[in-house]
């Protein structure tokens, strides 16, 4: 049986969609199609702790691999507040909230065309997490 090859669109739609089954938050895709060679999209997405930033990326392997796609990688299994899933057109990357806000990858892509699920929350320095209050009172 030859399994047919889901292009980068497809592969966006299927995984928001593992994401938003299993209650991830502010899911935002950007395309850096224009901006990048390795791949077509970045997927963000927040998780409330790591136990669901692993349910996270086991609903997402699973989505993938059952319409044939094959991930190329996984960085940051286990205790991590980072998790990375390589789909070749798209690169999902799986964080808690502190984390997002530490290492602010829109703002590293911003200008790239961005779109976030339909029920995200943006976390701009307006709706600041704690964790960039408790940074702030380092400093």
């Amino acid at each position: 049986m030859t399994k047919q090859k889901i292009n980068g669109e497809e592969l966006v739609e299927l995984t928001k969609a593992a994401l938003e089954d299993v209650k991830a938050q502010d899911i935002q895709v950007i395309d850096v199609r224009e901006k990048h060679s390795l791949t077509d999209y970045m997927i963000i997405a927040t998780g409330t702790s790591n136990r669901q930033i692993n349910a996270m990326l086991e609903k997402v392997r699973e989505a993938v691999k059952a319409k044939g796609a094959q991930p190329l990688g996984e960085e940051g299994k286990g205790d991590s507040d980072w998790v990375l899933l390589d789909l070749n057109d798209v690169i999902v990357h799986m964080m808690t909230a502190a984390a997002r806000q530490f290492y602010d990858l829109e703002r590293l892509w911003l200008g790239a065309e961005q779109s976030r699920s339909a029920d995200g929350r943006h976390h701009s320095p307006e709706n600041a997490h704690d964790y960039s209050e408790k940074l702030k009172d380092r400093e």
